[in-house]
């Protein structure tokens, strides 16, 4: 039952995101907040892929077109994994990676979702990262097209909880952003504005 909610709770923060992208508008970023972005990396594949649903919805729609009720279902089930593959790449522009008062923030889609307090960043770097099939204990890689491209080392503790996944604590973040540079910039602006830094 509470994969059940898992699921329907991802499924409507996909077509949240999908609304939000015709809305030309982002999750999390209002005033003194600073988007990261991240969905760059991804965007030709994802409308490589978006376009090879397509190819598949109309090939099926004249193949079944013979069988009424087949038709339909199979179109009703095509048009449906087009709008969801479109609803996972909106979801990753509409929310992108953040970094403001309430620290910085971690996002994947519909899928991740992690805020981590400014006081806990203890360094971070431009660190281009491909990882592999293992990754290390107390390490989460929030990847983009394979690759991360920030690493955030923390001085305590962060419990992480994704899609299928158990809740973990990890210590070291990396994640990929559009322009590392500029996200390494807001992540020490972030550690400069600590009092206790």
């Amino acid at each position: 039952m509470r994969l059940a909610r898992a699921l329907a709770a991802h499924e409507a923060r996909v077509w949240a995101g999908l609304g939000l992208w015709l809305a030309r508008r982002r999750d999390g970023v209002g005033d003194g907040v600073r988007a990261l972005p991240y969905a760059r990396a991804q965007a030709s594949t994802m409308y490589a892929f978006l376009f090879v649903c397509v190819v598949e919805t109309v090939g099926m729609s004249f193949f079944t077109a013979a069988y009424p009720v087949l038709h339909w279902v199979v179109l009703a089930l095509d048009v449906y994994t087009v709008l969801l593959v479109l609803g996972f790449h909106a979801g990753s522009v509409v929310r992108p990676h953040t970094a403001g008062p309430e620290g910085l923030r971690i996002r994947q889609g519909a899928t991740l979702d992690l805020r981590i307090p400014a006081a806990l960043i203890g360094a971070v770097r431009r660190d281009l990262h491909f990882p592999g099939s293992v990754t290390p204990d107390g390490t989460l890689e929030v990847t983009v097209a394979a690759q991360t491209s920030v690493t955030v080392e923390l001085t305590g503790p962060v419990t992480v909880t994704r899609l299928f996944r158990r809740p973990r604590e990890v210590r070291t973040v990396r994640f990929h952003a559009d322009e590392p540079h500029a996200a390494v910039e807001a992540v020490r602006g972030l550690m400069a504005a600590e009092p206790a830094r």
